[in-house]
């Protein structure tokens, strides 16, 4: 199963939030914090508490859009078509590919360092490239977070008696039963 580039990238970069929290998070100057915020800022007076606000509130931001997009984007299908499904196995999570980059986080990655930030920007690429190129980008924790899960599946359309083996992503837990999908790119989604 592989999505379309730009949907897969969205989904992949929505997936990395928490990353993108705890990195903006390490960005904060904490002690400058304490001496309360200013309003209206003003130069020389006053100062966002913040150390590299570029790059930290840009990698925030871009998490942030595209996991509010991938949340949007499932919210907005509407399952129709009727299918039966005779087999549903769950596939589990490979928390190793997403527990990597936050482990790589506290390994002193610093957005002034050029050469170290652009490290971690080709190793979030080349982790993009093989859960991309594996179908592995609905493997996703914090999907799963919000109750979807990964299953193989054998089914039926409703009325047909060819059999069809896929992966349906399931708001909830999946038997074998009757079911409406919808189908995108590779995928069917289900809301039982």
């Amino acid at each position: 199963m592989q999505f379309r580039l730009l949907t897969a990238v969205t989904v992949f970069l929505g997936s990395y939030l928490p990353l993108a929290v705890i990195l903006f998070s390490q960005s904060i100057n904490y002690t400058a914090l304490r001496q309360g915020i200013c309003w209206p800022l003003k130069e020389g007076l006053c100062e966002l508490p913040i150390i590299d606000a570029g790059y930290s509130i840009a990698f925030l931001i871009v998490t942030i859009a595209c996991f509010a997009m991938t949340v949007l984007f499932l919210s907005l299908i509407k399952p129709g078509q009727d299918i039966v499904i005779s087999d549903a196995e769950y596939v589990p999570t490979d928390l190793m590919n997403y527990t990597l980059p936050y482990i790589v986080s506290f390994m002193g990655i610093n957005y002034n360092e050029t050469n170290k930030f652009v490290g971690f920007c080709v190793f979030l690429a080349w982790m993009f490239w093989i859960t991309h190129k594996s179908g592995q980008t609905f493997l996703n924790p914090i999907l799963i977070a919000l109750g979807w899960r990964l299953y193989n599946v054998t089914y039926q359309f409703a009325g047909s008696t060819d059999t069809h083996k896929g992966r349906a992503l399931v708001k909830g837990y999946l038997e074998p039963g009757r079911f409406k999908q919808s189908q995108v790119q590779d995928i069917q989604i289900i809301k039982p």
